[in-house]
């Protein structure tokens, strides 16, 4: 049945393309956000200070924007206390995914990346940490961050989180790791959603996103936009334009079509990405992905010929085993 919050919760999409996530049910936006852009006290941070009224604005122009999947991590610095100060009086608004897996100190002092610690008692308290950071009853996607198969079969970290969801503190279980490890999560059955790296500057997991959407588990994109064109994201420069280049895909875009917009549009011309989580601090540039989500996905024939370019320079997927 259908809960008055699922019923908002689709209401405030209108405008923005859907997709169910996988056998969540949960019809999200294509669209989703990324809130590590959102971090503070983290590697690779310290040179892009954030103010609290900054985060207040974004948190509200994303759910103002239409989009209902949030995704953030309990090492992403503030931003679960950030989501949780700012937005949780609009918890019906949106579904909540954050990671777990992370040292205490959540990111301030391990910079996110390091201090994982696989135990079981370590996950129940980022789960229970999470929750109350983000001022709420249940989390709708909690994902292990970066696990390996080896660090959920020593730690019996699967069952940690089994637990918490029946306790209700959770509804669906993810991860959030490399793509070499997939292929086993998938065999395992224990996941719910898979988080994935993809774009067409990246296509390595291109065939398998389709594998585990046919499987029934839902597709998380991060990466979207290859983390930006140079100067308005994170993307590398050099790497970012000479892909660009090589492909010839300027010679595909839509005329006023910016670059980040193209690859936007091509990351969702997958047909079996559920939703991309695309991280920004501007709310020009949340209203300018937003716009380019309700374009949808590029013409077939567009969609079609920038895969035969990419595949000309050697950017494809890579060959399931």
């Amino acid at each position: 049945m259908t809960t008055s919050a699922e019923n908002q919760k689709s209401q405030v999409a209108e405008g923005l393309p859907t997709a169910t996530l996988g056998r969540t049910g949960l019809e999200v936006t294509r669209l989703g956000y990324g809130a590590m852009e959102i971090r503070t006290e983290f590697a690779g941070n310290e040179n892009r200070p954030l103010s609290e009224d900054q985060a207040e604005t974004i948190l509200n122009a994303v759910l103002d924007s239409g989009i209902n999947y949030i995704d953030t991590a309990d090492c992403y610095g503030r931003s679960e206390e950030f989501i949780g100060r700012f937005i949780s009086h609009r918890r019906d608004e949106y579904y909540l995914a954050t990671k777990c897996g992370c040292h205490p100190d959540h990111g301030q002092k391990h910079k996110g990346w390091v201090g994982k610690i696989w135990t079981k008692e370590n996950i129940h308290r980022g789960v229970d940490e999470s929750l109350r950071r983000l001022k709420t009853d249940y989390i709708d996607v909690m994902q292990f961050h970066g696990a390996t198969v080896e660090d959920c079969e020593k730690g019996n970290v699967i069952e940690a989180l089994q637990e918490a969801q029946a306790q209700g503190k959770l509804r669906w279980i993810g991860t959030s790791s490399a793509l070499e490890h997939k292929p086993t999560f998938l065999q395992w059955g224990s996941f719910d959603v898979f988080q994935l790296g993809y774009s067409a500057l990246d296509r390595t997991a291109e065939d398998f996103i389709t594998e585990a959407a046919e499987a029934g588990t839902g597709t998380v994109i991060r990466g979207g936009v290859a983390q930006g064109e140079p100067g308005e994201g994170r993307g590398n420069s050099d790497n970012w334009q000479k892909a660009f280049d090589a492909a010839k895909l300027d010679e595909l875009r839509e005329e006023g079509e910016s670059r980040t917009g193209f690859v936007l549009r091509f990351t969702l011309s997958h047909p079996h990405v559920h939703t991309t989580i695309v991280g920004t601090r501007n709310p020009d540039h949340l209203r300018e992905n937003a716009r380019t989500a309700q374009r949808g996905a590029l013409a077939p024939d567009v969609y079609a010929e920038a895969k035969r370019r990419l595949d000309a320079v050697g950017l494809k997927p890579a060959e399931l085993v």
